[in-house]
């Protein structure tokens, strides 16, 4: 926790000012400068340009408000209540977890997959992909695949032309046990809306345990099954940063005992989801990548592969259910 003090006794009347006092109170001035921003209403990499612009009483109460949660440990994704993830700005709090690059790359895994399963000769054209992000938290796989797996611009990676208001021909489900998390997902999906609408017309949200919330119809349907599910082991949440474990739901992180939990049951239910040459596209802790892969193997998948992070961790696995 950051115990260092905001001397009030210097005058704070310009941005740059502020960001100094805020950064008293930091662990860096760049956060300073994510707070400020925040407050200001611009991006923080247009505070240079204002740094002598004068602030408001208001203005400084606010971001000394912000810089006061995160001086006490709440992540500052949290604070400033949004945050990037790719191409989108979501409203994230501790209904869910933190959107973390590591699942910005999962999903350009998933992504790959999609270009691949659309590009089937052997797919009918008009047939929409089925996908589903299963324990979807505050959205951000859903919508991001829901965006960038067919562009609402002509030639799609899908190797079609589509018209900027073709009817979506990717149906992309978002499931959570958790309704809290779910309503925040929902909050996501009005701010895609507002600025892409073909691409949220494509997303259903749906509340219920993994498989279980989706209509029974779709069994054995589905093209692409995506996920970031919990699997942090019981002895493994003890050592995860204070930070995380203060704020960060832990059902998000911990499935049961051994961490494989969740993980064991995708992979188990997967294959009466998926459609035949569909693929199950989980993220995972780096020490787990040999242990999920035997688990694929053993359940009957093909092509099973694991991916790595930016950081050379095994990060990603993806699996396929033989058939055409």
């Amino acid at each position: 926790m950051i115990t260092i003090g905001i001397d009030r006794a210097v005058p704070v009347d310009t941005v740059g000012r502020l960001v100094a006092a805020v950064a008293t109170r930091l662990p860096s001035e760049s956060e300073a400068r994510w707070i400020v921003a925040q407050v200001a209403g611009i991006e923080p990499r247009e505070l240079l340009s204002v740094f002598d612009s004068p602030v408001s009483a208001a203005t400084v109460e606010a971001a000394h408000a912000l810089a006061e949660r995160r001086a006490a440990g709440e992540p500052l994704q949290y604070v400033l209540g949004s945050w990037s993830f790719r191409s989108l700005e979501v409203a994230v709090d501790a209904r869910a977890l933190v959107p973390r690059p590591e699942t910005e790359q999962v999903v350009e895994v998933a992504l790959e997959e999609l270009r691949r399963l659309g590009g089937d000769p052997g797919r009918p054209p008009a047939a929409p992909l089925v996908v589903a992000d299963l324990g979807t938290g505050s959205g951000v796989i859903a919508l991001s695949l829901a965006l960038e797996g067919v562009p609402t611009t002509a030639d799609g990676p899908l190797g079609r032309t589509v018209p900027p208001t073709a009817p979506a021909d990717l149906e992309v489900w978002a499931t959570d046990a958790s309704r809290p998390a779910l309503e925040l997902a929902r909050s996501n999906l009005s701010r895609l809306a507002a600025d892409h609408p073909v691409a949220a017309s494509r997303v259903r949200l749906a509340e219920g345990s993994w498989f279980d919330a989706l209509p029974v119809r779709l069994a054995g349907r589905l093209h692409l099954v995506v996920s970031n599910p919990p699997y942090v082991s019981a002895a493994e949440w003890s050592a995860l940063d204070p930070e995380i474990r203060r704020h960060e739901p832990r059902s998000a992180l911990v499935p049961g005992p051994t961490g494989l939990e969740a993980l064991e049951a995708l992979v188990d239910q997967g294959r009466r989801w998926l459609a035949p040459g569909g693929r199950l596209v989980l993220e995972l802790a780096p020490h787990q990548g040999a242990t999920v892969t035997a688990m694929a193997e053993n359940a009957g998948y093909g092509a099973v592969r694991v991916h790595r992070d930016l950081a050379g961790r095994a990060r990603t696995l993806v699996a396929g259910r033989p058939g055409a």
